[in-house]
């Protein structure tokens, strides 16, 4: 089984980024949607991106963004990965110049495979869980929705926490893990203590 990866998403403060980073995250993620709690301007995000060491991915998310608004980010932060959470399309994902990763909110009906083949283009599949407004929700979806025989990478996210990762990892055995909510303190404030017990629970998924 290979060594699943971990992204911690909707970091807002510098002690956050340190925190995963430290515990051990591949990936961090910056919120780029200004509904969400976990928003952050492209000012901060760069700032929080000059405390990001080598070989950890820097990850920009979008929903529904203008084409103008993401060419803005990438000038301003240093990206190098884009999730998408809304509705775009493979055209609307494409043509900046880095790789992307597509959300899918599942629930019953939704075909997975159909999906994925609307974005040949990706460089993955997140599953989050569908709920009202995007993302950072704390629920967890059923995990037996997920066919097999994805033609991309599988990220798994939706209510994850220390206390369920081990199972999940488990149990989907997907590439990646993303959590956001599982490892806060308050809505956009993480806790290091938290973010490390989810990483032990996902290296303890390998045994």
């Amino acid at each position: 089984m290979h060594r699943t990866r971990i992204k911690i998403c909707g970091l807002t403060r510098e002690e956050d980024v340190l925190a995963a980073v430290n515990a051990g995250a591949d990936a961090i993620g910056f919120v780029f949607y200004p509904p969400s709690p976990r928003f952050v301007c492209f000012e901060r995000a760069a700032e929080l991106a000059r405390l990001v060491p080598p070989f950890v991915t820097v990850v920009g998310l979008f929903v529904n963004a203008e084409r103008s608004y993401i060419e803005a980010a990438k000038a301003a932060v240093p990206l190098q990965v884009l999730q998408f959470h809304g509705d775009e399309s493979e055209s609307q994902c494409l043509g900046f110049g880095l790789p992307y990763i597509k959300a899918a909110r599942m629930r019953q009906g939704l075909d997975l495979l159909k999906y994925a083949a609307c974005y040949p283009g990706a460089q993955g599949l997140l599953l989050d869980a569908f709920v009202e407004g995007y993302g950072g929700g704390g629920e967890t979806f059923d995990w037996s929705l997920i066919p097999s025989g994805l033609p991309v990478p599988l990220i798994l996210s939706g209510g994850l926490h220390a206390g369920n990762v081990t199972e999940a990892v488990r149990r989907v055995r997907p590439w990646a893990v993303d959590v956001s909510s599982g490892v806060e303190a308050a809505k956009g404030v993480k806790d290091a203590a938290r973010i490390t017990e989810f990483v032990a629970g996902v290296r303890h998924a390998h045994g």
